[in-house]
């Protein structure tokens, strides 16, 4: 009972130490929902617009039924006609356009003919993914309307084979479904890890985690007490985080209330023990708050937000098994979007767990061997 009284004065102490400054209070509320609506619309990698120059040289029925059917998409946008390549090429060159897209002059000639018609399509290679994409979707609506033609010319028989697809737990394949429930781990760990590593640093650099020494405080004590505070407060950001994006981008959640509650702890417990490593070996706020940012960018990068980590190379892969925000950003989308309960979730929790058990028992052992 002594030991929890202890514990919670301290949990007291450092809360009251984390809101009694009003700026200290704006820093931890107000940027991480502001970081959550920001990244949520600029992180997709759906394009809702593609500009493009159009160089149809065909100037016929069939032409005006392609140009028709990508104006109609709603996707591009035709912004401007040229007689040739070479004087769409400024506006390529100047990134006022996407695409160059010619029709041939023989065009429709080659389509009643039964001959193969080629559409000459100039890309900006400058964007390798932005471009990729609006190829792709280019393809989709020549395939719609190679299948139409087809259909036409053989007197209203349907192709002979063609692709259903369907999609699973994203049916319309919006990467905002992917990116935004994964960002909630990366912008909570950023807090955690920040509050957690300057608290000691922050008794260090006002001289008074020497007298805090002195108290009769055990390391393990000092840990718990500098730890759980930002622990809770890394929760509520993660509960604030949670309703953004499930109900302000109504991103659908499939899963069980306690799997994401555990991910949620067991993640934010692993980034406040890496915090408190970062603490003990910081003599300054500005030692703490410069190793944070050495911790968090490589966590970040090699969590699989952006890229997946099969794509990595094999000693990259290796590296991202101590990335506890790896297994956050796994379990989350999987809590999201394939409705997995925790037993599901238990490959990407016990490495978490394992991850937490370690970085705190080193950071208590780095408290007593520098302290």
């Amino acid at each position: 009972m002594n030991i929890l009284l202890r514990i919670l004065a301290l949990i007291r102490k450092e809360l009251i130490a984390i809101f009694k400054d009003p700026r200290s209070r704006f820093v931890v509320l107000v940027p991480p929902i502001l970081q959550m609506i920001i990244f949520g619309y600029a992180g997709t990698f759906d394009l809702n617009n593609v500009p493009y120059v159009l160089v149809d040289q065909s100037h016929s029925s069939e032409s005006a039924r392609l140009i028709g059917r990508m104006n109609g998409s709603g996707i591009f946008t035709c912004v401007a006609t040229a007689g040739n390549i070479q004087q769409a090429k400024p506006m390529l060159d100047s990134r006022q356009t996407l695409l160059i897209i010619q029709i041939p002059q023989h065009f429709q000639r080659d389509i009643s003919t039964a001959q193969t018609a080629q559409i000459q399509v100039i890309a900006d290679g400058r964007n390798s993914n932005t471009a990729a994409l609006a190829i792709g979707y280019l393809t989709e609506i020549l395939n719609e309307f190679n299948a139409n033609v087809l259909a036409t010319h053989s007197g209203g028989a349907p192709p002979p084979a063609v692709l259903l697809i369907r999609s699973w737990f994203n049916p319309d394949l919006l990467s905002r479904w992917q990116i935004v429930p994964a960002m909630i781990g990366l912008i909570t760990m950023v807090a955690v890890v920040i509050l957690t590593a300057m608290s000691v640093a922050r008794e260090r650099e006002q001289g008074t985690f020497d007298q805090l020494l002195v108290t009769p405080f055990t390391p393990l004590e000092i840990m718990a007490g500098k730890a759980i505070p930002p622990i809770l407060v890394g929760l509520a950001q993660s509960a604030v985080i949670f309703f953004i994006v499930r109900y302000w981008f109504a991103v659908p959640y499939y899963g069980t209330a306690a799997a994401i509650i555990l991910t949620f702890l067991i993640f934010i417990i692993a980034a406040a023990g890496l915090g408190l490593l970062v603490s003990s070996i910081s003599s300054t706020m500005q030692q703490a708050l410069l190793g944070t940012f050495v911790l968090v960018m490589p966590c970040g990068l090699l969590s699989g937000l952006a890229t997946p980590v099969s794509n990595m190379p094999r000693p990259v892969q290796d590296i991202t098994l101590i990335d506890p925000l790896r297994y956050d950003v796994q379990a989350v989308r999987e809590a999201f979007l394939q409705g997995a309960n925790v037993h599901q979730l238990l490959p990407e929790l016990i490495p978490m767990a394992i991850i937490a058990t370690v970085s705190l028992l080193t950071a208590s052992w780095l408290f007593r061997r520098i302290s």
